[in-house]
């Protein structure tokens, strides 16, 4: 297992992130209040496809 990938992969997430709630913080808190107002279920079934659109991206790249 390459750690130093896991690593930069991690942090390239963390500095997506970070950046969006540099860049953007007025929205970004808009739609967390959104996103409070909506079932659970709704917001897990968003969560599932999310991840697995990123993990689907992940098998495509990296085969």
């Amino acid at each position: 297992m390459d750690w130093g990938l896991i690593l930069t992969a991690i942090g390239l997430a963390l500095f997506i992130e970070g950046m969006a709630y540099a860049v953007f913080a007025k929205p970004l808190k808009r739609m967390a209040l959104e996103i409070l107002a909506q079932p659970e279920t709704l917001v897990r079934i968003l969560g599932i496809v999310v991840a697995s659109g990123g993990l689907f991206i992940i098998w495509m790249v990296r085969g």
